[in-house]
């Protein structure tokens, strides 16, 4: 199958790049377990499993309901990564609107091990949150006297902080302020 990438933003955009690189990173195994901890429409995971060898068993959760005759994990992701046992799933989707840094240090204070997808997105006037600074290093009364000086390479400042959790080796793909990415832990 061919994918092709969407031109529209959408929930999906450049679907066939999310799911390309999902596909590059997973294991192939009889049974794959997934948390998806922003499962939307599960557009991403449909389309894997058309393409995948083995059976994939998906937690699903979101704080919106989008199809009455799937069970998901109704609300908060942060509250239900806290609670789970991460160490059962063989990966973990974080494809979030934004920067998903405190879901990420509550999987990195867990003990999974595994793949972990990201989808980073940085608007072009939008601030890093304060608790991903924070761990950079910076503190939360510089962060306040000036936000904008912080803006400036989200990407970069993404990649410290994974470093700083012993990241060193990342997959992307890039499209724009809209980073893809996937590492092993």
């Amino acid at each position: 199958m061919e994918w092709k990438l969407n031109k529209v933003q959408t929930d999906n955009s450049f679907l066939g790049d999310k799911v390309a690189l999902r596909l590059s990173m997973l294991p192939q195994k009889k049974s794959l377990h997934v948390c998806d901890a922003y499962h939307g429409a599960g557009t991403i995971w449909k389309n894997i499993q058309k393409e995948y060898n083995g059976k994939i068993e998906i937690i699903k959760i979101d704080k919106e309901l989008k199809d009455e005759n799937e069970f998901i994990l109704l609300g908060d992701n942060i509250k239900f990564l806290s609670s789970l046992d991460l160490c059962k799933f063989d990966v973990i989707d974080l494809d979030a609107y934004g920067i998903p840094s405190t879901q990420l240090k509550i999987i990195f204070n867990s003990k999974f091990h595994g793949i972990i997808f990201i989808t980073f997105i940085q608007s072009m006037f939008g601030s890093l949150p304060v608790d991903f600074l924070e761990a950079l290093g910076y503190s939360k009364k510089m962060i306040e006297k000036c936000k904008t000086l912080f803006i400036k390479n989200g990407f970069d400042k993404l990649k410290s902080f994974l470093a700083s959790f012993g990241i060193t080796k990342i997959t992307y793909r890039k499209h724009s302020r809209k980073i893809y990415l996937a590492f092993d832990i």
